[in-house]
């Protein structure tokens, strides 16, 4: 059978697509894919605890701290202990991190014109996708 009529590896396939699409225009900003999504949370709500990052991303600690050291040490983000509660680590944007958002908000946009789609399709298309993963993950009971 091929394997494009299998959904799962549709998915796989777009995904590695699109994050093709994406490489060259983070590359100048100098930045990954997956710290441009830190950055596109942390842009919408200034700060976060990697609690809460993780679960925006689907990402456990293990890997995000890492992510999260690296993007400091370029900084991008200051991580810094809640002073509430010591175990819990905020992450806020630095003035770098804060500056690139401007420089990126071309990319939305950028991808949408490549894809072909509307502003239409993409969204419905977005919660079609959102919709199954919620039911995925439901039924796997993560």
């Amino acid at each position: 059978m091929d394997p494009k009529n299998y959904l799962c590896f549709s998915l796989y396939a777009c995904s590695r697509a699109i994050s093709r699409m994406y490489r060259p225009l983070l590359e100048n900003m100098g930045i990954t894919y997956p710290q441009y999504l830190v950055l596109m949370v942390l842009w919408e709500h200034g700060e976060s605890t990697v609690k809460e990052l993780g679960e925006a991303l689907d990402l456990d600690s293990g890997t995000l701290t890492p992510l999260l050291k690296r993007m400091e040490a370029n900084k991008l983000i200051v991580r810094e202990r809640s002073k509430e509660d010591e175990r819990v680590v905020v992450v806020k944007l630095a003035e770098t991190g804060a500056a690139l958002k401007e420089e990126a908000d071309c990319i939305p946009m950028s991808l949408l014109t490549a894809s072909g789609m509307t502003t239409e399709e993409i969204v419905r298309l977005t919660e079609s996708i959102n919709d199954l993963s919620e039911k995925v993950v439901r039924a796997i009971g993560k």
